[in-house]
């Protein structure tokens, strides 16, 4: 929060808290996008429309009285965080890192007069059938590989500063142009690559490196929930820390956190290159599989590869905009 504030709100009936939400105006994506967007986040609600409505309009005041022309979410706080609702896949259990919430939020959003903005795509990569790359993508990375010199070479998560730096700049490049992103300041990447460091499989954290440049990278973390949900209690007592930390390492299963490339080597085939290499390190070692999200649904450079491998979105979160052109202040 060095570049944005908030304001926190809760609903109650009868004494009891019904749900909250968190009005955000975030300077740098206001600055980096010349705009004023106002952000909604960390939304939790029971199926109460009145309470549901009465915190967005407590949200939309705020914004509206900080010059905010709409309001967008749920981003908590921010697009390099948690975002969106889900609103499709809720037959498959929550990944790491990726929000989950009942089935009535996107009635709610909606009747408090939100549309969709964009939906953010998860794919599952199941050992058994992708992590067996199909044979005519098998073929193509085996020739580009050949034609390009890509290397793949491990993050050195030792030295994780060093290696965040790296991630930095590369993050920076490769999410540029995408929808709402806006670049994180160092210290905001360096938290989050801490959050990061104690789930990441050190074999699924690689770069790709062309004639000495860096310029790809791919972060797949242990999904830490598989361990998580063998807690019944769900409360981390110092023995069920324990039984997490005993038990990430056995996780086989994961969820790609980060995947990019340059921007002026989105074209040259070497998306197939990443799927082969993680299908490759997968084998090795019987990993079960994988989610890959967010993806943006209009972000065809990844989009494109995943359909060209018979793979449809399994899960959809939706990120929602509401004017405040008629919200007094605003």
């Amino acid at each position: 929060y060095q570049q944005a504030e908030r304001a926190l709100f809760i609903a109650q009936r009868n004494g009891r808290v019904v749900g909250r939400v968190t009005a955000i105006e975030n300077r740098s994506h206001n600055d980096h996008h010349e705009d004023r967007v106002g952000f909604f986040g960390f939304f939790d609600c029971r199926d109460d429309q009145e309470a549901a409505n009465g915190l967005f309009d407590r949200a939309e005041e705020w914004l509206g009285g900080r010059g905010m022309t709409s309001a967008r979410g749920p981003v908590s706080p921010s697009m390099n965080h948690e975002c969106g609702v889900l609103v499709d896949g809720f037959d498959h259990p929550p990944v790491i890192m990726t929000p989950w919430n009942p089935t009535y939020y996107d009635s709610l959003i909606g009747r408090a007069g939100y549309a969709p903005a964009r939906d953010l795509l998860g794919y599952y990569l199941p050992a058994d059938d992708q992590f067996a790359v199909p044979d005519r993508v098998r073929r193509l990375a085996e020739r580009t590989l050949e034609r390009s010199h890509l290397v793949f070479r491990a993050w050195d998560l030792a030295d994780l500063k060093e290696t965040a730096r790296d991630a930095f700049d590369l993050y920076c490049d490769a999410w540029g142009g995408n929808w709402g992103f806006v670049p994180p300041s160092w210290e905001e990447f360096w938290h989050l690559a801490k959050d990061l460091k104690s789930v990441l499989h050190p074999d699924f954290a690689f770069i790709a490196e062309l004639e000495g440049k860096t310029v790809g990278f791919i972060m797949i973390a242990r999904d830490m929930n598989r361990v998580l949900r063998q807690i019944p209690s769900g409360r981390l007592w110092p023995w069920n820390i324990a039984r997490l930390l005993l038990g990430l390492p056995k996780v086989l299963s994961g969820r790609i956190v980060l995947l990019g490339l340059r921007p002026e080597y989105r074209n040259r085939g070497f998306f197939p290159l990443f799927a082969f290499e993680v299908a490759r390190r997968a084998e090795k070692i019987g990993a079960e599989g994988a989610e890959a999200s967010w993806i943006l649904e209009d972000n065809g450079s990844l989009v494109a590869p995943l359909e060209a491998m018979n793979l449809e979105p399994y899960k959809r979160w939706r990120i929602y905009e509401k004017s405040l052109a008629m919200i007094p202040g605003s």
